[in-house]
């Protein structure tokens, strides 16, 4: 099974216009697609590799939860990728059941394209989850979800 799911798409704003609303967490509630984040809780813009901000939660069946996400990659107008992690460490064991989280990352990948505007690969990654019982909860989006976030990035770029 894949422990990878990737989406593209093409937006008309310009990398470096993109790139700025990513490394923003203030702005994520806005693109998040899936309807999952419920606000910024600690964080601000994003400036480099090691930098993390707090997201409040809510899907089901896990109800509302936080999650510190860790940068793990930061290319101006061309790559941004975070580590998100429970937060704080422990707070979902219970309804975990002693499987261990963390290991996964999305990644927004930016290429500038000959119209001028930007081709963007968006991806979610488990592959690293160092407990095979956790990637069982993989993917936790949808690519057609995936697919609203690059054209609402898109739009809030422009």
């Amino acid at each position: 099974m894949a422990e990878r799911l990737t989406v593209t798409g093409s937006v008309s704003a310009s990398p470096s216009a993109v790139f700025a609303v990513l490394a923003d967490p203030n702005r994520h509630c806005d693109i998040d697609g899936a309807g999952q984040l419920q606000g910024l809780v600690d964080g601000s813009p994003i400036s480099a590799a090691g930098q993390s901000f707090d997201m409040d939660m809510n899907q089901d069946p896990l109800g509302d939860y936080r999650m510190r996400n860790t940068v793990t990659e930061f290319e101006p107008d061309e790559r941004i990728t975070w580590s998100p992690m429970i937060e704080p460490p422990g707070s979902m064991d219970h309804m975990l059941g002693g499987i261990t989280p963390g290991g996964h990352v999305y990644s927004w990948v930016l290429t500038p394209n000959a119209d001028g505007g930007t081709d963007i690969e968006h991806y979610c990654d488990w592959s690293a989850c160092p407990d095979e019982r956790f990637k069982g909860f993989f993917p936790r989006v949808t690519a057609e979800q995936m697919a609203a976030s690059i054209e609402t990035v898109g739009k809030l770029a422009n």
